[in-house]
């Protein structure tokens, strides 16, 4: 049985569900969080830059070496594992609260060791899917999961915002920690054999293998050039992540109930993307349709910036968020396909994790700069920033070989 050129099996749905519901409370909580930093707080955009930061500095830290442990260890467990450990880790938010000691520093603490957590759930994550279906359905099969991550991008900013508005920020990151709960137990009953994890691992061999995965990364795979455009983006990502949410609460004056319907806005974008981007993909190519949503990422920040001259401030904002959303929606399947379908398994989580780490040390250096620069200059001009540097990304990708590049099968 298939469904828009994927086929279902048991295993892919419980992959599915258990990957949509904890993507659902993951947009709950980052939303809850900033939320959290600037109104519970009394934060400021370099206080959101700190957060942002500490979730993601555990990649790194400690991306290359997980990236070589995971390879070597069934992956399905681990993904069980790290779940449960960051579904428990988020009820610290709210603990810290009640017995008021929820402090900026307490709450990159927490946000740090989630994010450790993390790293490791992505790695098996991202390098399990390759083992769940066959090649010629990898890439509509993220185009699934990120179709699922759309709905769960339009609904977990609006969630958020009705919750924040009801209960507060810190009761709101309860709802995550359930939804990792449930992803766990849906995992748990995926059927797989995965080969058996390997022995005898030293420190040296360990070494090893994370150069082994780096110098593939960046050599014999030929992922380079899309690689550092990658980074590029995550800089402009990272300055949008930081300057997002003070712009509208400070500079906007919208409430996190009218902040969630713009991200919401982005989540209908990315629905969208997902719903056309195989189509998209096979007739442009994947290197073309990534350039492509480069350009419309260009386009929709720099509408962001223009909120701040119009009266609809929130629906010219939105606007943005969601050509943002369509195009996150419509190029992530192609570049994780890509850059999956020319990875053999045994370095399926190298390759994830070092390119993902390396994007993350892209934001844990620029989101605490971004931040200090928007307080300094301004949160608009920074908008203005990010857009130059996606359309830099995009103008620099298009004039690669990249982009004739096609999927191999």
């Amino acid at each position: 049985m298939s469904d828009g050129g994927v086929f279902i099996s048991g295993s892919f749905l419980r992959y599915w569900r258990a990957t949509a519901v904890s993507g659902l409370g993951t947009y709950v909580t980052v939303f809850a969080l900033q939320a959290l930093v600037v109104l519970t707080l009394d934060g400021t955009a370099a206080d959101v830059g700190w957060l942002n930061a500490a979730r993601w500095l555990p990649y790194l830290t400690f991306g290359l070496v997980v990236g070589a442990l995971v390879d070597g260890r069934r992956r399905l467990p681990l993904m069980v594992r790290t779940d449960l450990v960051q579904g428990a880790l988020l009820l610290l938010v709210p603990l810290l609260w009640w017995l008021d000691a929820l402090s900026l520093p307490a709450l990159l603490a927490v946000v740090f060791a989630y994010g450790t957590a993390a790293v490791v759930n992505m790695a098996a994550t991202m390098s399990f899917l390759p083992r769940l279906v066959q090649r010629d359905q990898l890439q509509p099969a993220h185009a699934r999961v990120d179709g699922a991550d759309a709905v769960s991008s339009t609904a977990g900013p609006a969630l958020g915002g009705v919750l924040v508005s009801l209960m507060g920020a810190p009761l709101a990151v309860v709802l995550d920690s359930a939804t990792y709960v449930y992803s766990a137990l849906t995992l748990r009953r995926i059927e797989i054999d995965e080969p058996p994890p390997r022995t005898g691992v030293t420190a040296r061999g360990l070494i090893g293998e994370v150069v082994e995965g780096v110098r593939w990364a960046y050599g014999a795979s030929g992922l380079r050039t899309l690689a550092i455009a990658t980074h590029g983006w995550f800089v402009g990502n990272a300055v949008v992540g930081v300057v997002l949410a003070p712009y509208a609460f400070l500079v906007l004056d919208l409430s996190a109930a009218e902040f969630g319907l713009v991200g919401a806005a982005g989540g209908v974008g990315a629905v969208l993307g997902a719903g056309v981007t195989t189509r998209v993909g096979r007739r442009l190519g994947a290197g073309r349709t990534i350039i492509l949503c480069h350009l419309l990422t260009t386009t929709a920040v720099a509408t962001m910036a223009l909120a701040g001259q119009s009266p609809y401030a929130a629906g010219v904002l939105a606007l943005g968020q969601a050509g943002m959303g369509m195009a996150m929606g419509m190029s992530n399947s192609h570049e994780m396909s890509y850059r999956q379908l020319v990875t053999p398994d045994e370095l399926q989580a190298r390759t994830n994790t070092t390119l993902r780490s390396l994007n993350r040390a892209v934001v844990v250096v620029v989101a605490p700069v971004a931040g200090l620069l928007a307080d300094a200059v301004g949160m608009q001009t920074m908008l203005v920033v990010a857009a130059v540097i996606f359309g830099a990304v995009a103008l620099g990708l298009a004039s690669t070989t990249f982009r004739t590049a096609r999927a191999p099968v």
